[in-house]
């Protein structure tokens, strides 16, 4: 059983994680930080190496809730579907939720923590960590999935799982790109795909 963090460091990583709300993580500043949240610089080094520590358990954290919300919009369409055809239904509104133009800062922020991971061995294993544990959750969906006869038994979950997180961060190109496409074409390709490989 994993214990509830420190309500110090609780309320560093919360503060932290709110002002990432305006700003990217390298326009955080320690005195900001301190100030907002009331902590003495003592006890913020009492509970973090040093202050990346802090600013890369902020990006954890938002990396989490953002994936989180996407397995949520999954997992109420397995457990509220009674069919097959209600379930790729549901399936196919996950996927215009989740690659709505309007959630282009999310898949940013996603793909800049991925890209930070590259490079900051620290960041790359408490992030893996966290990932491990979405992916190990959409694993879970998709094989219950698989027991109730909605998606083929043909591949194997954890990849599934990793490939709609790809779908997901690959919009990303389209987001920077100038020569955007269409969204409704990328979701009826996704749509084709949800189609002819997993059912």
């Amino acid at each position: 059983m994993s214990r509830s963090p420190h309500p110090t460091k609780e309320r560093l990583i919360s503060v932290t994680m709110s002002m990432m709300d305006g700003d990217r993580p390298d326009k955080v500043h320690i005195d900001e930080v301190l100030l907002q949240s009331g902590i003495s610089k003592g006890s913020l080094y009492h509970h973090f190496n040093d202050f990346s520590e802090l600013i890369e358990a902020a990006m954890i954290s938002r990396f989490s809730i953002l994936v989180d919300a996407s397995i949520g919009l999954i997992e109420k369409v397995v457990h509220e579907s009674k069919d097959r055809e209600e379930f790729m239904a549901g399936l196919g509104h996950v996927t215009r939720a989740t690659q709505d133009p309007s959630l282009s800062a999310n898949r940013f922020e996603r793909a800049r923590a991925l890209g930070m991971a590259g490079s900051n061995l620290r960041f790359r294993s408490a992030l893996a960590v966290e990932q491990d544990r979405l992916t190990s959750a959409l694993e879970d969906l998709f094989r219950e999935s698989q027991n109730r006869g909605w998606l083929s038994t043909r591949f194997d979950p954890h990849a599934g799982a990793v490939l709609i997180q790809a779908y997901t961060l690959g919009q990303v190109i389209n987001d920077v790109s100038d020569k955007s496409y269409n969204n409704d074409d990328w979701v009826a390709l996704i749509d084709l795909v949800l189609d002819r490989v997993f059912s």
